[in-house]
């Protein structure tokens, strides 16, 4: 009866660790969708206010301290306040195609921040 909980551990454990590698290959991608897309003089201004509000809201929900896997957890329901808090603070013309991606570039820039952050 001991090796169960034993192995729903290990089991646990590695997929923490498959959904925090997951979690930040998306937030690296958005990190180079968000630099290309920046490119476009026009386009900066609005993503950059996009990525200010959203990183202000990430600091409030996640602290100063934290680790990556505490980052990974708000980011598994990031999607709706990312969103929610763009389209009333930040909401420009095209702004719903963009949140998702600067939502994601703005975790990778926090997540330098983790006490357990290595590159």
């Amino acid at each position: 009866m001991a090796v169960r909980p034993l192995l729903f551990r290990a089991r646990t454990g590695r997929r923490v660790m498959s959904d925090l590698e997951s979690a930040r290959r998306d937030w690296e991608d958005g990190h180079r969708r968000l630099e290309r897309a920046a490119r476009d003089d026009l386009q900066a201004e609005r993503l950059r206010r996009q990525f200010d509000l959203i990183s202000a809201e990430l600091r409030r929900r996640v602290g100063g301290t934290f680790t990556l896997t505490m980052l990974a957890d708000a980011y598994s329901g990031s999607d709706a306040w990312t969103r929610q808090a763009v389209e009333e603070h930040a909401a420009t013309p095209g702004w719903a195609r963009s949140v998702s991606m600067v939502g994601d570039a703005a975790f990778h820039i926090y997540a330098r921040g983790a006490v357990d952050y290595t590159p």
